[in-house]
């Protein structure tokens, strides 16, 4: 009975992972191919020529995405989590023997996680407008309806974000199963006609499609490597389907349907060059054109889903590192990991879909925005990568050098490609990469500089308190808890306590939330317990950034550290800092007035770590950085 268990739950996460993993890269086929061929790139449409191109992508899918993510990549689990931001911290904690190289992982690592929000953006766009297009096949007079209609898509996407997407979860699988399937067919009908097209197998084919392009090989490989994007989603939903479900996936159907379509495109182009207004659709019979649309449809709706939840998880595990302010978290299921819903980050993205939508207008001209900033996170993975299997794994360097180095050469060649459509629209994830980046930087520098005044300008927290226990004080019954980022000083809170309402609690906990650069921490690991003085105690609670903060949960915890709380008895006294800018020493002064902004406008700390609101006691002060 266990092992037929086993492989249900195998078999049902491996069809999960066709869903949520495999959606980006999946409907690449939409529009890879026309891009290779159009225009702007120059490439010749003739039988030497697709077979050459064919073959690339075919041996780019084994190279980039067989080899490097799923036989290696994905062995870089932290605590059976992946992402950008869980191989930073990986990276970070086996390499980063000093200080300043610690900060340059990190900061390179950030920096890939920045980008993302560049896919984030271009990903449901360019998706949707693709698949909407086949409209256009179908009869053009609904070519004036394809923008409308893709913005309604979207928009409702968007909308429906906020319920959950547990139940449309269930739907992924078995809709993407039938779209690999529909890729299967009708690429193994177009090879039957032209079974010439399977000389693409040959990888000298390839070398020398690239080789005849001299340096005009650079603007062919930027829109071949439309095929690969997503690819960063294999290693990032690790922790929702482990290794084995998505490798499965990825060898037993994703690879298979991917490499027969392609071959069937080119097969149809091979016969009927005219077919490269659209040569998705064109394998179609007039009379599946509109399942075909509404199938592909579903199926970048799909896609588009992934991105948006992949962008919720980055963003949590940002806040939880320090990176950006808190923000609202919703947990829109009690069941599946990672469910969750973050309303300023979707309206956030919604925006800029739209903006890129109707600026772009189609998808031809998205797929010039679309790359450049996937194939630096894939550069800045690979280099990380090194750092794991050197420092991490403990390999010797000339090994190290060897399993990443040839995916090092590749990598640089897809960003150099992509980077000549800088000017096409290259710029524009790139530059929302930037732009939340610097946010990211300034709101950790900010804080820093934050936590610095504080120290600075508060007495410290033991002879104060050492001092107090002398004094005769008021004590009133209760526990009160003072939520602090530094807790080698006296709460502002409790000094306001004691200065205007002369009072003391009988028991006070000093209680820091530390956020580490892991993914989980177990219960036996969550609180630390410090007894201070009598009626003190300070309390650390840890969590990683994949734990849900919950601090009434946790301080139940301190009963096996011998301090029992009784919850219903306890009031929280928060502080919060009002921000004043000031010239001088340590940022800009816009980057102060900026750090300034987001912490007025930081989400609710009550909220955040689930705190009764009718126990919150909230004190402002005025901190000048």
């Amino acid at each position: 009975m266990s092992k037929t268990s086993d492989r249900e739950s195998l078999a049902a996460l491996t069809l999960g992972a066709m869903g949520v993993v495999y959606g980006d890269i999946g409907t690449s086929p939409l529009y890879t191919m026309k891009e290779v061929f159009s225009p702007a790139t120059g490439v010749p449409l003739d039988a030497v020529h697709l077979i050459g191109a064919v073959s690339v992508i075919f041996w780019g899918l084994m190279l980039v995405v067989t080899l490097k993510y799923v036989l290696l990549i994905l062995r870089a689990d932290n605590r059976g989590e992946g992402g950008i931001m869980a191989l930073t911290a990986l990276a970070a904690n086996a390499a980063g023997k000093t200080p300043q190289r610690r900060t340059a992982l990190l900061l390179m690592g950030v920096f890939g996680a920045a980008l993302f929000y560049g896919d984030s953006v271009i990903t449901p766009a360019i998706s949707v407008l693709s698949a909407v297009e086949g409209l256009e096949v179908v009869t053009p007079a609904f070519k004036s309806y394809v923008l409308p209609i893709s913005v309604a898509v979207l928009i409702g996407l968007f909308a429906v974000q906020r319920v959950g997407t547990g139940l449309v979860g269930k739907l992924f699988g078995p809709v993407i199963l039938l779209w690999f399937a529909v890729l299967t067919l009708t690429g193994v009908a177009e090879i039957i006609q032209q079974p010439a097209i399977l000389a693409a197998l040959n990888p000298l084919n390839g070398l020398a499609f690239l080789r005849a392009q001299g340096w005009h090989m650079f603007v062919a490989v930027g829109a071949i490597v439309l095929a690969f994007t997503g690819v960063e989603a294999l290693y990032a939903d690790m922790g929702h389907f482990g290794k084995r479900p998505i490798q499965l996936a990825w060898l037993g159907l994703v690879l298979p349907a991917l490499a027969i379509n392609y071959m069937g495109q080119g097969a149809l182009l091979m016969r009927d060059p005219a077919a490269l207004a659209n040569p998705f659709y064109r394998m179609f019979p007039p009379a599946w054109l509109i399942p075909a649309v509404v199938l592909a449809t579903l199926a970048t709706v799909i896609a588009s889903q992934a991105v948006i939840s992949g962008a919720y998880s980055m963003t949590k595990q940002a806040v939880l590192l320090g990176l950006l302010p808190r923000m609202q978290v919703k947990y829109t299921s009690a069941k599946e990991i990672g469910q969750i819903y973050m309303p300023e980050v979707n309206w956030l993205l919604l925006v800029s879909v739209l903006l890129a939508v109707v600026g772009f207008g189609s998808s031809s001209a998205l797929a010039s925005a679309y790359g450049i900033a996937v194939t630096m996170t894939m550069l800045i993975t690979t280099a990380l990568t090194f750092f794991v299997v050197r420092d991490g794994w403990g390999y010797p360097l000339p090994v190290a050098l060897a399993a990443t180095g040839v995916f090092l050469a590749l990598d640089t060649l897809l960003v150099v490609s992509c980077s000549l459509k800088f000017f096409q629209g290259g710029w524009f994830p790139l530059v929302l990469g930037l732009a939340i980046f610097m946010v990211m930087a300034t709101w950790r520098r900010g804080r820093e500089l934050l936590i610095d005044t504080i120290r600075r300008d508060d007495p410290d927290l033991l002879p104060f308190i050492t001092a107090l226990s002398t004094d005769i004080v008021h004590r009133v019954p209760r526990t009160a808890i003072y939520a602090v980022a530094n807790p080698d000083t006296v709460p502002q809170a409790l000094m306001h306590n004691l200065k205007h309402n002369q009072v003391l609690h009988e028991r006070n906990l000093i209680l820091t939330v530390v956020f580490h650069d892991v993914p989980w921490i177990a219960f036996k690991e969550r609180v630390r317990v410090t007894p201070l003085v009598p009626g003190f105690w300070k309390v650390q609670v840890n969590y990683g950034f994949k734990n849900k903060p919950d601090i009434p949960k946790a301080l139940e915890l301190c009963q096996a550290h011998g301090l029992p709380v009784n919850l219903f008895e306890t009031s929280y006294f928060l502080s919060r800092e009002i921000v004043v800018p000031t010239k001088g020493a340590g940022m800009a002064h816009w980057r102060e007035a900026l750090f300034a902004i987001m912490s007025r406008n930081a989400g609710s700390v009550a909220d955040f770590f689930r705190l009764p609101n009718n126990c919150v006691i909230e004190l402002g002060t005025r901190v000048q950085i």
